[in-house]
């Protein structure tokens, strides 16, 4: 079976004319025959994209010929099915959304995955720091980081108040490929902390290169795979329900809660892919409401039908 190639980017630089740079990107990645989701904002470009070999290879050429975007870094990974369905072009606020004014250009300074390994070989004095959401950390994190409980990046500045008292420490932070520590480091050093690093390249980045290290369960990635292929490590978390190891996401079935679970496939059939049992009552009332609106709807059209 051919491989399917998968680019995952982000580029901090200002665009302009933010629709019409992405309206001729639209284009030229459907004229690639790309799938995939790309952001475009003013302060840049965020995005994954897949495609055979030969049409991603067009598409870093296509990207880094445009003026700004010469120094692109692409993560690449392979997959054997496509974890998009279609080819989205969006115009954001942020590429990344934190709602906070920050100076990019102060982001904190980055740590190769070597050096990032030699902090844990060398058993320095740091904090290690998840930039990422609670669900992400729970199913793969690096050993003894921080990951705080947030459910999204705009809860970030949360981070720095819970770290009000670490303001002297040395910080190096890290999330899936980098984009979120841009910011995130950006908005700690304006807060006044003196010393923060971010790893670069993110967990990707260090997975492919440093496997079987410090890095402990599964990367969570924003497709339809989410879980990424750059690493091969040991499910360390567990079913909602039976607590088997389970390293399956779905959100719960119940849309009044549609948070983002483990569920095994056994439990998920047992309980309808709902979270707990209050959700599969909540549930299953909303699917007795429907089917009795739908024989409601059958009687009158049969009632209908006979008068004709």
């Amino acid at each position: 079976m051919t491989k399917i190639h998968i680019l995952l980017y982000y580029k901090f630089t200002p665009i302009k004319n933010t629709a019409k740079f992405a309206e001729v990107h639209l284009e030229k990645c459907l004229e690639i025959g790309l799938l995939g989701k790309v952001l475009v904002a003013n302060e840049g470009i965020n995005g994954s994209v897949v495609g055979t070999r030969g049409q991603t290879e067009r598409y870093k050429e296509f990207l880094r010929g445009i003026k700004g975007f010469e120094d692109v870094v692409f993560k690449e990974e392979l997959c054997e099915f496509p974890p998009f369905k279609r080819m989205m072009v969006k115009v954001k606020k942020e590429i990344i959304r934190l709602d906070k004014k920050v100076d990019i250009n102060n982001r904190g300074k980055y740590i190769s995955p070597e050096e990032f390994l030699k902090l844990y070989e060398n058993n320095e004095d740091v904090l290690i720091l998840d930039a990422r959401n609670e669900y992400e950390s729970k199913v793969g994190r690096f050993k003894n980081a921080f990951t705080p409980k947030i459910n999204s990046f705009r809860e970030f500045p949360k981070v720095a108040k819970m770290l009000k008292d670490k303001k002297d420490k040395k910080i190096v932070m890290y999330c899936t490929g980098g984009i979120r520590c841009e910011k995130a480091s950006a908005y700690l050093n304006q807060e006044g902390f003196k010393d923060v690093s971010q790893l670069e390249g993110g967990i990707i980045t260090f997975c492919q290169k440093k496997p079987n290290t410090v890095w402990e369960g599964k990367c969570f990635v924003f497709d339809e795979r989410l879980l990424s292929s750059a690493d091969s490590s040991k499910v360390i978390t567990h079913c909602v329900h039976c607590f088997a190891d389970c390293d399956l996401y779905n959100n719960c079935k119940n849309v009044k809660c549609n948070n983002l679970i483990n569920i095994c496939p056994r439990c998920e059939k047992e309980n309808s892919g709902c979270c707990s049992k209050d959700c599969l009552e909540k549930y299953s009332g909303v699917l007795r409401q429907k089917m009795i609106s739908n024989r409601g709807k059958k009687n009158r059209i049969n009632e209908i039908a006979v008068r004709c």
